[in-house]
């Protein structure tokens, strides 16, 4: 029997038509190389439109480049960079802060995810002491790992915080398209606007082939990035690929209309969960992932059908992920198997 991996990651979609038709479109023909193009020039402005004049955009393929790029541009290897303790930047980076950048993560638990100054108040210590790492950054993720999206003021005041302690904010944005869906709002207004310095902006969750965007919204935290960048092997010679796949991303708002459908997708889910005895939603479903505590017994049963995490094992509390590509009947027909399973206990 095949398992269906639907509900392991919003990785595990394919990529949206428009994309791939964006790809062939720019594949005929000879492009000057690493940026140098009209489809990058093009790409880079159409997300200055959104996040500002003055913003600078840099181009990276993956999520964690994008992650360990940014923040390597603005930290030197005596700071702490504060993040919550499930932030994919300290559980699924493989040490790469420690490793590539030098700083240390100071992980900090939180109940949903968010990041709070209460929270973070009383780690911030050992400040002008040359035998303690100096506090440099909060990195927050928009959506977080727990599926809890940050409103701008959380946000904001995250980000007065910071600056009155001369460190900076910086933001996963892997699914920031979700959590300004799930708001309501723009890009920006959660993200820039809302005092934001460095921000990931991702495209591989929500439909792209591959491709992240960093973005530096003072000119002046961007420089050297340039040199950062190609020595973290983030240089492609053949941009264009990364730069039509975002033109087509903003293009009619597909990046929008793909996150909202992956948000609904998750909220059918969690109400489909919500009417079987025994299931517990453990987390806000903001935007497109499911956290529930489903009986030990009828996870094991139900992983030999189909893909998804346990994210406690103690607990037996399970992570479901929705994106573009999910459709109501996956739901439904894994709602179904849940509901049979747990019933044949």
């Amino acid at each position: 029997m095949a398992i269906f991996a639907g509900f392991g990651s919003d990785n595990h979609s394919g990529v949206h038509p428009d994309i791939l038709n964006a790809l062939r479109n720019v594949n005929g023909g000879y492009v000057v190389a690493y940026g140098l193009d009209e489809y990058t020039t093009q790409a880079i402005g159409q997300l200055k439109e959104i996040f500002g004049k003055e913003s600078s955009v840099f181009f990276v393929y993956n999520g964690t480049a994008a992650n360990m790029l940014g923040l390597r541009n603005v930290t030197d290897s005596f700071h702490s960079i504060f993040c919550a303790e499930s932030a994919h930047l300290t559980v699924h980076e493989c040490c790469g802060p420690e490793n590539y950048i030098g700083a240390k993560l100071v992980n900090i638990p939180t109940p949903d995810g968010k990041l709070t100054v209460d929270l973070i108040e009383p780690f911030l210590i050992g400040v002008d002491d040359p035998h303690m790492a100096q506090p440099h950054v909060i990195s927050i993720t928009q959506a977080t790992e727990r599926g809890t999206v940050y409103r701008p003021k959380e946000i904001q005041d995250l980000a007065d915080f910071a600056h009155k302690h001369h460190m900076l904010l910086h933001m996963d944005g892997a699914r920031l398209s979700n959590a300004a869906a799930f708001l309501k709002t723009g890009l920006h207004e959660i993200s820039g606007k809302a005092g934001v310095d460095v921000l990931s902006f991702g495209g591989t969750k929500n439909g792209m082939m591959y491709g992240e965007a960093v973005v530096f919204f003072d000119k002046n935290l961007a420089k050297n990035f340039e040199f950062i960048r190609k020595q973290g092997m983030q240089l492609t010679s053949k941009m264009r690929y990364i730069s039509a796949q975002f033109s087509a991303f903003l293009n009619d708002d597909l990046w929008l209309r793909n996150a909202s459908h992956a948000n609904e997708m998750a909220r059918l889910l969690a109400e489909q969960l919500q009417s079987i005895p025994g299931m517990e939603i453990s987390q806000k479903v903001e935007a497109n992932m499911v956290y529930a505590i489903i009986p030990n017994h009828c996870i094991i049963k139900l992983q030999k059908q189909y893909y998804f995490h346990r994210f406690n094992e103690r607990t037996c509390e399970v992570r479901l992920m929705c994106s573009f590509t999910t459709q109501p009947q996956d739901v439904l027909s894994f709602s179904q198997a849940i509901r049979k399973t747990v019933g044949a206990q």
